[in-house]
């Protein structure tokens, strides 16, 4: 019996110190349980909460700093211009490279915002665009590389490192709402673009001149208090970088040779190329016809104004009957509505173009994000996805308005109709091949509702 129990207790210490050198074994392999965490994170999406609202309102902050300061660029386009900085088409550059680079940028960003290093681009991408936007306040603006390398390129690629990761981040806290989160976030550029261009005018030129040196670092300001409480207020639902197993790569050749991929993307790259025509050149066209000087000075804060409810219906109309079905009625309307600039030549006209075109086109800003994001197969796609589609798209807003700018023409002269006409057939063109794209994402899909 007493050799029994010794052999059982010999058993027994056997058996323990196997299960400690399996527990020992399994310390290391802590990676994998995380990468499991990462996925039923994204499996589990919460559709609401604190934190998933406070992702949307930074990334409203994030889109108002960015995306509103680029689609004011119409005020110092007139101001330029009168400085004599350089022709309408080359100053135009400067406007069309800072929105270009802003999502050109979206991917190397979305690919590092998959991979977890979403507030790492953040602060580098805040840090960035600050320093640019200051550095423009002590630019001579008769010197035009001066005002290319601060507000075309640094400040182009400092937004792209915070806008594209904070339209990403929204896919993690929502799916069914999705697309109304997404016109959220955009509509903060709305905002800026109405409080910008107002803000600029009178601080340079108005008033109330402070000059430029300071109108611009009064906006600084502005943009650095709203980028320091974004910072505070988003959030991940994914461990970072360095907690994760290693990741496999993202199946670019595959989303490139998709059907549903390519014509979408393209469809929406021939509406942006026309898009912003409006926003560049409006308050220029009011000047030289003789409208109100008044009316020119507050022109793209209507526009973006009439932008703000065409970020927020649109957008909750896409999450019911689906984000394609509502973008190309509305890239259609743009289209048709560019046309009408030719009658646009008294105060009533302005007023009511103004309002339209600001409703429409910011419908369809606000929905392109859906749009890639509807592409993507999997939410770990949804950086990578997004950073394709709108670094595509972004060579539409690189060219879109120099191309204006040369049909115009610059002297005494200037040919509206090559422009307008030019911008016009585009977007509609654009709306037609969106159509064979949702088709081919009705057949992959299944469903209509896409």
């Amino acid at each position: 019996m007493a050799s029994t129990g010794s052999l059982e207790d010999h058993t027994t210490t056997n058996s323990v110190q196997l299960d400690q050198l399996d527990s020992a074994k399994s310390l290391p392999k802590m990676k994998p349980d995380v990468e499991a965490d990462v996925s039923q994170s994204l499996d589990h999406i919460p559709d609401g909460g604190m934190q998933a609202w406070c992702a949307t309102i930074g990334g409203a902050f994030i889109s108002f700093c960015t995306f509103g300061y680029a689609s004011s660029f119409g005020v110092f386009q007139d101001y330029y211009v009168l400085a004599g900085t350089s022709t309408s088409s080359n100053i135009s550059w400067i406007g069309s490279l800072q929105l270009c680079l802003i999502f050109l940028v979206g991917f190397p960003a979305g690919r590092l915002f998959d991979a977890g290093y979403f507030h790492s681009e953040l602060l580098f991408g805040s840090i960035l665009y600050l320093f640019c936007l200051f550095m423009l306040s002590l630019a001579d603006p008769t010197k035009y590389y001066q005002l290319l390398l601060a507000q075309g390129i640094g400040m182009g690629v400092g937004g792209g490192f915070m806008l594209v990761p904070a339209l990403s981040l929204q896919g993690h806290y929502w799916k069914k709402r999705r697309s109304m989160a997404l016109g959220l976030v955009v509509t903060g550029s709305g905002c800026g673009g109405i409080i910008f261009p107002i803000m600029l005018n009178r601080l340079i030129s108005g008033a109330d001149a402070v000059g430029f040196a300071w109108g611009v670092r009064a906006s600084g300001f502005l943009s650095l208090g709203l980028l320091v409480i974004a910072q505070l207020l988003m959030r991940t639902r994914v461990p970072g970088a360095k907690e994760r197993a290693e990741q496999p790569k993202p199946d670019i050749l595959g989303s490139l040779t998709d059907p549903s991929f390519v014509f979408t993307v393209f469809g929406v790259f021939l509406v942006y190329w026309g898009l912003f025509m409006p926003y560049f050149y409006l308050q220029l066209w009011l000047n030289l016809h003789g409208l109100s000087s008044t009316l020119a000075f507050y022109t793209i804060a209507i526009l973006n104004a009439a932008s703000v409810p065409g970020r927020i219906i649109p957008n909750v109309l896409a999450d019911y009957f689906g984000t394609l079905n509502v973008v190309i009625p509305v890239s259609l309307t743009m289209g048709v509505l560019v046309f009408v600039m030719f009658g646009v030549t008294n105060t009533a006209a302005v007023i009511i173009f103004s309002i339209l075109y600001g409703f429409f086109s910011g419908g369809y800003i606000a929905l392109v994000p859906s749009v890639f994001a509807v592409l993507a197969s999997r939410p770990e796609e949804l950086g990578i996805q997004m950073g394709l589609g709108y670094c595509f798209t972004s060579l539409a807003m690189l060219t879109g308005s120099p191309i204006d700018g040369a049909l115009l023409g610059h002297g005494t002269i200037l040919h509206w109709p090559k422009p307008i006409v030019f911008s016009a057939v585009v977007m509609i063109l654009g709306s037609g091949v969106t159509c064979i794209g949702r088709h081919f994402l009705v057949e992959k899909k299944g469903t209509k509702w896409t």
